[in-house]
């Protein structure tokens, strides 16, 4: 039967990359066309990222429409197909469920939408930027409430778990865990997305990982949920790659930030969270340390730009070279995140 489960999962996947692979040459017409390109600050307050980035302003953003667009696609293609011929081969493929996926596909969407808003004012500030930072966890602490909601009410989940200690009942604490999880994971897969291919490449990784720990836990439909973010994430990646003839944007990153982060709680895997998705930590705490050191060094900087990223651009590392290395570093760290889990059950 698991054998099933993943062929499953793996023609999922294929008609995920196939289907994003041939919606590419649409999207990216009309990306071109009504001239949706990045604006690269120069407001003076960023003169290393100014100057680092500024040859990709025009490039069209909100690449990440791509992927998102392609998951609900498939999901709602397939789950209305077994409605229709119900005696038909459809129910095999349909991976759209109330426990497992409905939720994390909601939010994918309904933070996508809001990423795509947040594009659309980049684009036209004319390098001042979309919706300030803290609008945007404002906006993540929102949808993470009503995932945390969901889950406390509508799936009866008050129990966190802790590597080789086990379960924990934590009552109504779920809530606030829930919300930081998501906030502080969406967070972080903003901040990494600075570099061509460098987000996609690592959230593949992240979500290929969190796909093998639900596949193993028998959760079939959130792993091919996966699958299938992992099929539109490669394609977009074909096209991502530097150079890049589109950048993923905040419709991309915002929501698959929030999915990973409701994909690790579904699993009740959260504290692998950092261990599988540690370059996304290393990311964000750069900017937090930036940040600080500036305030209480009256504007003295740690790194000569955050995210880290920016840092190693400007002492001279290529941008394919940082992508790379980055890359290696969070296949590691996926499969070292599986192997804890694997442990702890005892395998």
């Amino acid at each position: 039967m698991n054998e099933l489960y993943l062929i499953k999962i793996l023609i999922l996947s294929t008609l995920s990359f196939v289907l994003a692979f041939l919606l590419t040459p649409l999207i990216t017409h009309y990306l071109y066309k009504y001239k949706l390109g990045k604006s690269i600050r120069n407001t003076g307050a960023t003169p290393v990222f100014s100057a680092l980035h500024e040859h990709k302003a025009g490039t069209p953003t909100m690449g990440g429409i791509l992927i998102w667009f392609t998951t609900l696609i498939l999901a709602l293609l397939f789950f209305y197909l077994n409605l229709l011929f119900p005696n038909n081969n459809f129910d095999f493929l349909n991976f759209l469920t109330r426990p497992e996926t409905i939720l994390p596909l909601s939010c994918l969407i309904a933070t996508a939408l809001v990423g795509l808003a947040d594009d659309f004012i980049d684009i036209n500030s004319q390098g001042r930027g979309g919706i300030r930072m803290k609008h945007r966890l404002f906006i993540y602490t929102v949808i993470a409430a009503v995932g945390a909601l969901w889950f406390y009410f509508k799936l009866d989940w008050d129990v966190f778990h802790v590597p080789f200690v086990g379960d924990i009942f934590i009552g109504w604490w779920y809530i606030p865990v829930f919300i930081f999880v998501i906030v502080a994971t969406a967070f972080s897969v903003n901040e990494i997305d600075g570099l061509d291919g460098l987000a996609g490449g690592t959230l593949l990784s992240a979500f290929a990982a969190f796909g093998t720990i639900a596949f193993i836990q028998g959760r079939i439909n959130l792993a091919a949920l996966c699958g299938v973010i992992i099929g539109a994430l490669l394609a977009f990646l074909w096209f991502n790659i530097n150079p890049a003839r589109f950048f993923m944007g905040d419709t991309g990153a915002m929501a698959l930030g929030v999915t990973l982060g409701i994909v690790a709680m579904l699993t009740g895997q959260a504290l692998l969270l950092p261990i599988i998705g540690f370059l996304f930590v290393v990311e964000s705490l750069s900017v937090i340390i930036q940040i600080i050191s500036k305030k209480l060094r009256h504007g003295k900087k740690i790194f000569l730009s955050s995210p880290i990223h920016h840092h190693f651009q400007a002492v001279g590392w290529p941008e394919t070279k940082i992508v790379m290395r980055f890359w290696v570093i969070s296949g590691v760290t996926a499969v070292t995140g599986i192997i804890i889990f694997l442990l702890d059950r005892g395998i």
